[in-house]
């Protein structure tokens, strides 16, 4: 269960070439645009106001940069990584190489978690986004078929009826499916548009909504606290940054994608750092805005704040433009959760951890098909006939967790192998790794406690998975 792959094979892997094996394809702007397109998503437009309305104030702009510092560590040793073994599979493989085989494990059956939940949650809310977004243009979908048979539907007579089948987000969920089945360059290209659409939306609403900011908004700028820790004042800042802190997550997706880099020596440090600062200058401008065009008490008990500023301007097509940008936003996600899932799988079932149809690639595409149509099956379960509290919210554990791994890899790799060429160096080591697990524990032990069970139960099955095969299949210990 100690059993680590050395760097030295990892690398070999990397430099291998031909029909089975991932096309490299992807340049430092397909990376950036994958990291945009997973860490921008309908969160911007929900966590900013809840933020500012119960934490921070206008000093939500303090939480976003605090947030990014905090992430910034782990990125800094993601790099570090995916430019020395430019390998898919993100953490399961750099805990491979430092851990060992069981952390390894634990952290690909963790990221399995949060890729499948996440796609099949924003699957089923991309359609909720969708039915709004239609009827306002007064197409109404049969309400039946866009609820699962656990929903209570109420008709136009005021009936109500179960639910059948939750169509649009399993529709969702093959149309990706198909675009990435055809290639890893094409799922660039299409998620490459979709992050220019939502970003465009972004920047609108900053360009428009600055010309109706009112300076006594900001005024307290970081309001005083209530006498509890974490209501405005300093530690309000602190507990605003925990809460848009998974804003941020879905960069590592980003090392995921690494054996499909071109010059990934190169390529991998940029797509990761560049696409987490691209989104923290946005994010914090936008949280500028939006604090500026109403007072952060408007937004106290509001599912959309961004509708409360909205009211601020004549420009109420704005709000149909906002509802689009969710869209796209949830489109992108969907499509770097299910990239991202698939890379891990195909990684574990080359190591043999994983029965072998997961590696299995189509012999034009040179992608996981076989992996990519199992993995949307599975999930397609829970999108079109759960509803979305039984599915549960994004994992966030899950990813934090790897960061704690990755942070700590980092540490332990300088320690064993200092003589390891490293195309990208994670600066003032071991401070940074050190920062970077103690603000993702900070966070992780901040989560509610069904956070933790969910987390345990998943574990517990994925032992039973790995002692009863992965463990008597490995490659490693066959070697």
């Amino acid at each position: 269960m100690s059993r680590i792959k050395s760097i030295a094979s990892l690398q070999t892997e990397a430099a291998q070439q031909g029909s089975n094996t991932l096309k490299r394809s992807l340049s430092s702007w397909n990376l950036i645009a994958i990291g945009i397109g997973v860490i921008i998503g309908a969160g911007l437009f929900s966590l900013t106001g809840i933020a500012a309305a119960n934490n921070t104030g206008p000093a939500v702009v303090l939480s976003f940069l605090l947030a990014a510092v905090g992430c910034a560590f782990s990125a800094l040793c993601y790099a570090e990584f995916a430019a020395m073994v430019p390998v898919a599979g993100s953490a399961y493989t750099y805990a491979y190489a430092t851990m060992g085989e069981l952390f390894a494990w634990i952290i690909g059956w963790d990221l399995i978690l949060e890729y499948s939940v996440g796609a099949a949650t924003v699957s089923i809310s991309w359609s909720q986004y969708l039915i709004k977004f239609l009827a306002s243009y007064g197409i109404h979908l049969p309400p039946q078929w866009v609820r699962g048979p656990f929903e209570a539907v109420t008709l136009a007579d005021g009936s109500t009826v179960s639910g059948i089948m939750n169509v649009p987000a399993l529709l969702i969920l093959w149309i990706i499916t198909a675009i990435i089945i055809r290639g890893t360059k094409g799922s660039a290209w299409v998620n490459g548009i979709i992050v220019a659409i939502k970003v465009a939306v972004v920047i609108v609403f900053i360009a428009l909504g600055i010309q109706y900011i009112k300076p006594e908004n900001y005024h307290p700028f970081i309001p005083e606290n209530t006498g509890t820790f974490g209501e405005f004042g300093a530690s309000g800042i602190l507990r605003g940054a925990g809460v848009i802190f998974f804003v941020f997550i879905g960069f590592d997706i980003v090392a995921a994608m690494a054996q499909e880099a071109r010059n990934p020596q190169r390529t991998m440090p940029i797509g990761i750092i560049g696409s987490l600062a691209i989104c923290t200058v946005l994010f914090v401008v936008f949280g500028f805005v939006l604090t500026g065009m109403a007072h952060y008490t408007e937004f106290k008990n509001s599912a959309a704040p961004i509708a409360v500023a909205i009211e601020k301007t004549p420009y109420q097509w704005l709000q149909q433009l906002i509802i689009l940008g969710i869209l796209i936003g949830y489109t992108s996600v969907i499509m770097v959760d299910l990239l991202g899932q698939s890379r891990v799988f195909y990684t574990m079932s080359k190591d043999g951890l994983l029965p072998r149809v997961f590696s299995s690639l189509h012999p034009r595409f040179q992608t996981p098909h076989k992996s990519n149509v199992l993995l949307c099956t599975f999930i397609s379960l829970f999108a079109g006939f759960m509803p979305i509290h039984i599915v549960g919210e994004m994992v966030s554990i899950g990813t934090l967790l790897a960061f704690v791994m990755v942070c700590l890899g980092v540490i332990v790799l300088r320690k064993r192998q200092p003589e390891t060429p490293r195309p990208f160096r994670t600066p003032w080591v071991p401070v940074v790794p050190i920062l970077g697990i103690l603000t993702c524990l900070l966070m992780m032990f901040s989560l509610p406690l069904d956070t933790w069970i969910r987390l345990i139960v998943w574990l517990l099955i994925g032992f039973a998975i790995y002692f009863l095969y992965g463990k008597k299949q490995s490659k490693l210990r066959e070697k």
